[in-house]
């Protein structure tokens, strides 16, 4: 199993900071550093400069929301960031939550699947420098009946295949994800839980493409708070609000993905409750609610060890790269993590 990092959203505060985060799981030897977008930051400049500023680490988009994109600009933003960065680039996308892609992007939130798979195969058909020609219910290349002609992409990208994730939550999505991409970008992982969740979704799709798993990176996201395992329950504590946010507050309340996901994880009653109090504007109320075992079956918690322990949970379950987001005020606090995470993976016996 490889540890990658995931810096999050640009602008939170922590800029300079993120910077030598990155730089510094550069030097640990992480495998890829991932940023996202929602409507702040933009993933593609973060990534371009984190490439610029390290070696050898793989720069990733966790996600590029596929309403803020025309497919076809996402293959030339895909292909200069792998030839910029002499091919480092992991291409994720996502279809984002109906909030942000009507209120911000003003694109319909509807048949989110259809969309993907017909997004996916125009950016893979772009990448391979053929002349661009598409016919499908969301997009047709170029359209008819005007002065559009069919165009190939004029950059040579650093290799022929760039990886391609999808951030995946729901069952058929998860299934999608494993027929037509190199990867699943997940979030809330529980590795008591992983195969129910996610894996069989998974692999169902790899089957239905005709493969196995081997070979698909199953990537999840984990916050990571290091200490002394008698402190675990105040190491939690500092994730509530994270976990109150996503669960109770991302999406609509009838289209929260994450909310489905704590249901599908046996915490129905604790979902219900903490939606029912972030959305009536008692946000404390809400991560208060938050179960503690929710929290630590989803992140890596207390010491070396304890977290070397939840590592080896994560590769038997099937996590083929972990993504950590080490917490801290300050910059030491989150170089510390990183440095906890390598050490944690190496006692594991993962390294």
């Amino acid at each position: 199993m490889q540890l990658g990092i995931n810096l999050g959203y640009w602008g939170a505060g922590m800029d300079a900071d993120n910077l030598a985060v990155a730089q510094e799981a550069d030097r640990l030897g992480y495998a890829v550093c991932w940023a996202a977008e929602a409507y702040g930051s933009d993933a593609a400049t973060v990534l371009s400069w984190v490439a610029a500023k390290t070696e050898r680490i793989d720069v990733g988009s966790a996600i590029f929301q596929i309403p803020a994109r025309q497919p076809a600009m996402t293959a030339m933003t895909a292909a200069t960031l792998d030839s910029l960065s002499g091919g480092r680039f992991r291409l994720g996308l996502g279809v984002s939550g109906p909030q942000v892609s009507e209120g911000w992007y003003g694109v319909k939130f509807d048949k989110p699947l259809a969309r993907t798979r017909e997004y996916v195969e125009i950016v893979r058909k772009a990448m391979t420098r053929e002349r661009l020609t598409y016919e499908g219910e969301h997009w047709t290349l170029p359209l008819p009946g005007g002065p559009g002609k069919p165009i190939k992409l004029t950059v040579h990208p650093q290799r022929e295949h760039i990886p391609l994730y999808i951030a995946a939550i729901g069952p058929k999505n998860l299934e999608q994800t494993g027929e037509i991409a190199d990867g699943a970008l997940l979030i809330f992982p529980s590795a008591d839980h992983l195969e129910d969740t996610a894996i069989k979704y998974l692999r169902a799709g790899r089957e239905k493409a005709g493969r196995t798993l081997d070979g698909f990176d199953v990537c999840p996201t984990a916050p990571l708070a290091v200490g002394d395992d008698k402190d675990v329950t105040a190491l939690a504590d500092t994730f509530r609000p994270y976990t109150a946010l996503y669960v109770g507050g991302m999406g609509s309340p009838k289209q929260n993905f994450y909310n489905q996901l704590a249901q599908r994880m046996g915490y129905e009653k604790a979902a219900a409750e903490v939606q029912e109090k972030y959305l009536s504007g008692d946000k404390q109320g809400a991560a208060a609610a938050i179960p503690h075992e929710l929290i630590d079956r989803t992140t890596l918690l207390g010491s070396v060890d304890r977290i070397a322990d939840r590592m080896k949970a994560y590769a038997a379950a099937g996590v083929t790269t972990l993504s950590l987001a080490p917490a801290g005020f300050t910059l030491e606090e989150r170089i510390a993590g990183l440095r906890a995470g390598t050490e944690a993976l190496e006692r594991a016996g993962l390294a």
